[in-house]
Parts: C-alpha cells; structure tokens; sequence
C-alpha cells in the first residue's frame, strides 16, 4: 500500500494521477474513487465509485471478451453473486440476475462478505493485468472502507493489487480510524510506504510563475513573492490565485510589447491572509448566479454528479441543467468524469444529446476546496432545507423498484432534515427509509452505518412508537442490538434487548432477542450466564430441565426417543413435514443457542438439549435446526451411550436432512461433527474425507470460517491416519494452511 499525505491543495490527487498512465501502458487498471466530507457515512462510497469505474471499463469490451470476464468472475463469486451485487449494482449487468442468497447474522455474513470480495478482486489482480485502486481523501472513510482495506492488505493474493490512498496528515491525529487501521495493517506485516507532500518553495513557487508568465526568474520573483505571503506555497490556492489575478485585469497580456505585466501594487494589496475556501467562494460569487445555484446544488449532492440527478434536484430539464453549469466548465470550477458533455454546448441550439440514451454525463468539482465553497454559498440556517428538498425531489424521481439500490444516497439527504419534520406521519414515512437503509447495510456488513440509521429511525418514531408503530419498533430494536453486538458494544446490545423484552406483546417476538443474549454471553465465554438465560425462556415456554442433570437424565431422554420413534427406522426421519408450529420453532431455536454454551462448559444439559430437540421434531416436522439436533443427538450417543449404530445412524441422517433442507448456514458444522466425531466409528477413516472437503467449502462460502477450519483440520488429520503419502499429505495441508 503506498500512501501520499500532505494538506489539501498541495497536489496529492495529481501526483497520484501520473501512475495511471504507465499502468494502463501495462494492460492493467487503474481505478479511483473519492470520499465526501459530506456524504461519510455512505458505506464502500470510495470503493463503489472504483468499482463502477471497472465495470464500465468491462462493458466496453467486445462480447467475447465480456463472456470472458462473466464466466471468470462467476467462477469466483459462486452462487454468491448477489452479495457483491448488493454493493455494486453494475455487476449484474456483467453477470447477470444472481439467485438470492441464505440470510446469515452476525459474523458469519461479515466473513462470507470478506471472502467473495476477495475473490472477487482477486479476478483483476493477475500477472496478465495487475489492478490499482486509488481511494483519495481517506480521512472521510467511513468504518466499512476501513475494514475493507485492511482485509485486502492481509491477503497474500493480492500480489498484483496496488492500493493507493491519499489523505489530509493535518486532519488526522493518531486516535484518528484511519491511522488505528494502518498500525493494525503494520503490525500484521502489511507493507505501507507513505510519501508526504510539502508546499511550495519560494523558489519552486518562482519557477511556476516564471514559466506561466514566459519570463525570467528575476522579473518573476516580485509578483512570485506576493502570491507566496498569499498562498504559503500551496499549489491548488497558487494557481487559484493567479487565475483570479488574470481575471480581475491586474496580471494581463500587453500585445503591443509581447509580453506579461502586472500592477504590483494592486496585487500586493490584495495580497492579505485569508482562508482558501472564502477566496474561491468569492470568485464563485462573481459567476451568474444560475449558474452559482446550479454549483450549490450540486455540491450538496457531492464531490462528483451526474446530470440527471443535478437536474432532478433543480426540477428542470438536463439540456437547461448542462446549459446552466457549461460557465462553471469553462471556468475550470468542474470538470467532465466521462466524454458525455461533449454532446452539450454554451449554446441551447447547439446541444444535441444522444437521443434515447440513459447514459447521463457526469461531472466533479475540481478540488474539495471548490466543493466546499459553493457549499459555504447556502446560508447556514437554509443548508438542512436544502438537504432535505434534494432528498425530497430524489424519492419522488426515483422508480419505487430502483429506490433500494439508492437509498442511502437519497436517505442521508433527507436525514439532514429530521428536524425540520413536524407531521408524525412524515417522520414515520422517513422512518421507514431508515429501516430499509439500515437492513442494506447490515448485509453489505457496514455495521457502524447500519447503527446510525437504526438511531435516527428510532428518533423518528418518538416516544410512543410502540403503540403507533409496532412492527418496525420491534424491527429496529432487533437490528439495533445485533448491529451494536456486531460493533462489540455488549452494553449496548443489553439496553435495546431490555426494550424489546419489555415491550414485545408475546414472548414469541422475544425469541430473536434471548437467542442474542445467549450468542453474546457465548462470545463473551460467560457460559453459565449464556445457559441460565436461555433455560428460564425455555421455561416460559413449559420447558424445564434438573438443575443438576445426571446420567439418568440422558438415559431417560434416549429412551423416550426411542419410544417416540415406535418401528419408524431412523433414517425415514428425513422425510418428515416441514415444522410449521411456531411455539416448537422457538424452541429448537433457543436450545440450538444454548448447545455451545452447554458442550463447551462440558455440562449433561448438552445430550439433553439435543433429545429435546430430536422428539420435537419428530413429533412436530423438521426445520434446518433439526439437521443439528439429529448431529448432536448422533454424537453423544455414538461416544457417551457407545451405541455406535444408533449414533451413526442419526449422523447420516443429519447430513441427509441438510442437504433436503439446503440448510447452508449449518452445514459445515453438521458435516464436521459427522466427518470428525462420528462416522469413522463405523466406517474406514477415508469415508470422512469427502465430507470434510464439502464441510470446509461450504463454511468458506456462508462466512462460517470457524468451523470451516475446524473441517480443513478434521480432513488433514483423517487424512493422516489413514495413510495417505507425505509429500502429497504435505501439499494439501499446506494449501489449507494458507
């Protein structure tokens, strides 16, 4: 990773911008993407700008190249593909529609996320085209970028992927995210070399003037010393500077003796300290002022923007849009991203778009600095107005089956406004955004985003949001406290499950809660708070187990097994109903939170925990859990009861049950129980292997990266026993090993 800091306008983004060139000499890519100071929490905004930047370099290839590029990416994306589509819309327009994918919580959908974009990277960064990504102003990235960035330092892969990351050094301290991310990408020996940019000398500054001016250093050097004690050096407000000089007639072209002249005077007059962006402000002001309200606009959409949303947020037509903003173009104030404005002239008569194309031009603001001051144009009491009408304007323009794949940029409009909303049922409509961004970004695994947009829901809803609003109360509470559990704030996550444990109106809608309680208590190895809380619900619920489970406990629950199974064989089990009672689905679920609690703390209340299990879904149908219960169930009677035939028996039907049920999420735990613990009771060791292999494929591929090790270290062990050569042993034991 090479970083280039230094302060804004010193020339970081046009250093970075001469890689591109010997890089594409290469046939590699380089792609860029910039963070908005006012759009930070928008999760990936950087990453997603590159990546759309690629897609599009992809859609421009012939189709048997973009066949080619398809069937690669598929390849490593799996039947996953709607996860990095979810984050990069263009994608599917390369792969096309993706089947859905299994919803997974906690770390689980963070892991399966990690993998398939590495993957997914990881089809640009070959020896044939090596891939660079440019992120600039990494002092706004938001968490989510964070992470990713440094998830693609630490894998070793990546051999022909370059990161480049710029950002403001006078912005950020050492408790700044951005500088703890890159101590932790240190520490784990990531390679990152950081240049940092000075200002201009004096005599740097000279030579620019002198050669901009066709003059000699020693003519140049008064007026060079005057737009020093101005400038300090920077480059950008240097030649901002000049720019406005020029303009305002005080440096001017004397045709009659063929050369510059300036009045000193003058220039030395207004030579004075002042602040960069109220200088470029003031040059902003002297445009129409169309064209300033178009630039105002604009910057509160963001560093760049295309001119169909610009046009949608002014309510006019994009030819007048183009029209308006072609002065603030040839000023130099933005400038095109894409070739598309060519097709738009000064001149109405002259404009001439492609007709029935959807492709809309695209601009961005020629610094931070400009954006910034056209933003300092709003008066500050009309800012969350002006915020909030975009948002407004972009809801009502937005075709209700796009609105998802842009909701956080229309929601951060229109969360400007919260205080603005004074009707409960506006509040309540906006709430409702709120919820879908916040789900959008619990799968996009941006945690920290999906945090605020559950607070600020919640904010919306008001104090009597229970009663008015039941359901999406009750859903923002379960997300809040998965989210903040998902963040490592376990105070945080006791405080939302307390509401919902207080408010719910059954204790069915509790469920989703107490299994979080115990899952958090689990992570926390507070085993026996973990269990405590997930007996008293299972109480609530008319189940009860001894306070001090014996081995008669165990026995009795195998014998009522066996009692409930008559003469049904084992394996016809699997051809059991689908569960359908609610009441038993709570159950399952709650004992299937408790069972790694109970199996780690070595407690009996584990091989009662799977009887009880086992009996409901033979009575009751099956569920995905039951593939769990059956697994568990198989385990201790295979190695505490020794009734090897029984055990395996219910082994096999676990996997059985799994692969009917498609039930992804626990797959590789069942098939590693099976593959480890069971099946080579009865059969040769070598058995195993195949269900080991499956086991860790499928954990790699639903994120459960846990017991997708525990599967790639069952299947080099098994693989050991049982005779397998050593230098092939060798081989695939170190393949897992990396």
């Amino acid at each position: 990773m090479m970083l280039v800091a230094g302060y804004s306008g010193v020339g970081k983004t046009a250093v970075v911008n001469e890689v591109h060139k010997p890089i594409v000499r290469q046939r590699g890519y380089f792609i860029k993407g910039k963070y908005d100071q006012f759009q930070r929490n928008i999760p990936f905004s950087a990453f997603v700008q590159a990546l759309r930047d690629l897609m599009g370099q992809l859609l421009s290839k012939n189709d048997v190249k973009l066949q080619q590029w398809k069937e690669q990416i598929l390849a490593a994306v799996g039947e996953n593909g709607q996860v990095i589509i979810e984050v990069i819309p263009e994608l599917k327009k390369i792969i096309g529609s993706q089947p859905a994918v299994t919803e997974l919580s906690g770390t689980a959908a963070q892991n399966r996320f990690n993998l398939l974009f590495q993957k997914f990277i990881q089809v640009f960064t070959t020896k044939d085209h090596l891939l660079v990504i440019f992120l600039d102003d990494l002092q706004w990235a938001d968490s989510a970028s964070l992470s990713l960035i440094k998830l693609l330092m630490s894998d070793a892969n990546s051999q022909y992927l370059l990161l480049i990351g710029a950002y403001r050094d006078n912005e950020v301290n050492p408790a700044h995210p951005l500088m703890l991310t890159l101590d932790e990408i240190q520490k784990n020996q990531g390679i990152v070399n950081t240049i940092t940019l000075a200002p201009l000398r004096q005599d740097d500054l000279n030579q620019l003037v002198a050669d901009t001016l066709y003059c000699s250093l020693q003519k140049a050097l008064p007026l060079t010393q005057a737009v020093y004690q101005k400038t300090q050096g920077n480059p950008f407000f240097a030649t901002q500077f000049l720019k406005a000089l020029y303009q305002d007639r005080l440096i001017y072209f004397n045709s009659e003796e063929g050369f510059w002249q300036c009045d000193l005077a003058q220039v030395r007059l207004a030579a004075v300290s002042e602040d960069v962006v109220k200088f470029v402000s003031k040059r902003l002001q002297k445009l129409n002022s169309v064209t300033q309200d178009c630039l105002k606009l604009a910057a509160c959409i963001g560093n760049q923007f295309d001119l169909e949303t610009l046009a949608i947020v002014r309510q006019t037509s994009e030819l007048e849009t183009a029209t308006d903003l072609w002065v603030a173009l040839k000023e130099g104030l933005i400038l095109p991203t894409t070739e598309i404005y060519k097709f738009y002239t000064d001149t109405t008569t002259e404009i001439n778009p492609v007709q029935g194309s959807h492709i809309s031009a695209s601009y961005k603001f020629l610094h931070d600095r400009v954006q910034q001051a056209a933003y300092s144009l709003i008066p500050e009491e009309k800012k969350k107005e002006t915020h909030f009408k975009i948002g407004q304007l972009l809801l009502t323009n937005t075709p209700e089956d796009e609105r998802e794949e842009r909701i956080f940029e229309i929601v951060n409009q229109l969360n400007y406004g919260v205080e603005l909303i004074a009707a409960q049922q506006e509040r309540d409509e906006l709430a409702q955004l709120n919820l879908i961004a916040c789900r959008k970004a619990r799968s996009s695994t941006a945690y920290q985003a999906g945090r605020e947009y559950a607070d600020i829901g919640l904010f919306l809803l008001g104090e009597k949001a229970w009663l008015r609003q039941y359901e999406m109360s009750l859903e923002f509470h379960e997300l809040a406290a998965e989210l903040a559990s998902l963040c490592g704030d376990f105070e945080g996550t006791e405080q939302y499950i307390e509401t919902v444990i207080a408010q719910a109106q059954s204790l069915l809608e509790k469920v989703n809660v107490y299994g979080l309680r115990i899952q958090s208590n689990t992570v926390q190895n507070k085993l026996t708070q973990a269990i405590t809380i997930g007996k008293q619900f299972l109480q609530q619920l008319g189940i009860t187990f001894p306070e001090t489970p014996t081995q008669n406990d165990v026995q009795q629950a195998v014998a009522d097994i066996k009692k409930l199974m008559g003469n049904r064989k084992i394996e016809d089990l699997a051809d059991l109903p689908i569960m359908t009672d609610g009441e038993k689905i709570a159950i399952l679920q709650i004992a299937n939170n408790i069972l790694p609690a109970a199996y780690l703390s070595g407690s009996l209340l584990y091989p009662l925990l799977a009887s009880l299990s086992v009996k409901l879904s033979i009575q009751y149908g099956n569920t995905e859990v039951s593939a769990s219960a059956y697994v568990s169930h198989g385990n201790t009677t295979c190695n505490m009861q020794q009734d090897v035939e029984t055990g395996v028996k219910f082994g096999q039907l676990a996997v059985q049950v799994v692969f009917q049920l498609d039930a992804k999420a626990i797959k590789a735990e069942v098939l590693f129980v099976v593959g480890t613990l069971i099946l080579h009771s009865k059969s040769h060791i070598k058995e195993t292997l195949p269900l080991l292999q499956e086991g860790y494929t499928s954990g790699l591929e639903v994120g459960n990266q846990e017991f997708a090790g525990y599967c790639a270290h069952g299947f080099c062990l098994n693989s050991f026993w049982c005779g397998q050569l050593l230098s092939t042993l060798e081989q695939e034991t170190h393949a897992y090993f990396k």
